[in-house]
């Protein structure tokens, strides 16, 4: 089992395919995700990782959240969250994940909180019919009606369906098509609308009731560090890099005396 991703929900927006249909997709940011704990078995009787995303200002962290980022050398972070995963899948404390962690056409399910909507009656909230036109119904068409019995029990039951505060509730969507990623960018497009709030953060993670493509990266996909890219473009291994100097200080020596 993997690890999920951290992201904010930046908005909607459409993509074409190449036939010409537009797919309405949702924008995510993975705004520099970095492993910021690694909890194990044997230490902490279950395999997880902790995920944070976004910069939070120094000034604004506690001394015991600062030591605790500062134990993996990360900033701080403003959002972070635990994925639970198999011992197989465990990261390095400060290891970036790329949004290439999921492919395209990829089945994902999503976690987020719902907008809240404040106060709402029975038919917005639950779906209800409300009461009839006419027939003696009298400026009450979309009330919810009788919630209680007769005398015995003579009380309105725990959780009835009432009106009452609406949305702001964590909900998980599943099945969802991720339509596109953008590693430059750190973007991830999810088709169709995701429960959270613009500027919200939602977790992503492989659908639990779907099999996964066999091509997945394993145990993540991971953003190689800036020495190592800076290496790759100009196609001077590491290696030659740090033997090159030894070489030049070797012929430069003095003979030794016999």
């Amino acid at each position: 089992m993997r690890t999920g991703l951290l992201a904010q929900k930046i908005g909607m927006t459409r993509v074409y395919t190449p036939e010409g249909t537009h797919v309405p997709v949702t924008l995510f940011k993975v705004d520099n995700c970095q492993v910021t704990a690694v909890r194990t078995e044997k230490k902490d009787g279950y395999n997880a990782v902790q995920l944070g995303v976004g910069n939070r200002k120094p000034k604004n962290v506690s001394k015991a959240q600062k030591g605790h980022f500062a134990k993996s050398k990360v900033l701080p972070k403003a959002k972070v969250v635990e994925f639970r995963v198999s011992a197989d899948a465990l990261l390095e404390p400060g290891a970036t994940l790329c949004p290439t962690h999921f492919l395209v056409g990829q089945k994902v399910d999503v976690t987020g909180v719902t907008a809240g909507k404040g106060f709402a009656g029975g038919m917005k909230r639950h779906n209800f019919s409300g009461l009839e036109a006419t027939h003696g119904v009298s400026i009450s068409h979309r009330s919810h009606g009788s919630t209680g019995q007769r005398q015995d029990p003579g009380k309105v039951f725990k959780g009835k369906k009432m009106a009452g505060h609406m949305g702001t509730v964590r909900v998980t969507q599943q099945n969802l098509e991720v339509v596109l990623t953008d590693p430059e960018q750190n973007l991830i497009a999810i088709k169709g609308s995701v429960p959270t709030t613009k500027n919200g953060y939602v977790l992503i993670r492989d659908a639990a009731k779907l099999p996964q493509p066999a091509d997945l990266p394993f145990p993540a996909a991971l953003k190689a560090a800036p020495a190592a890219k800076e290496a790759k473009k100009e196609g001077t291994p590491k290696a030659e890099e740090a033997a090159a100097p030894a070489e030049s200080a070797a012929d430069n020596a003095p003979e030794a005396k016999e």
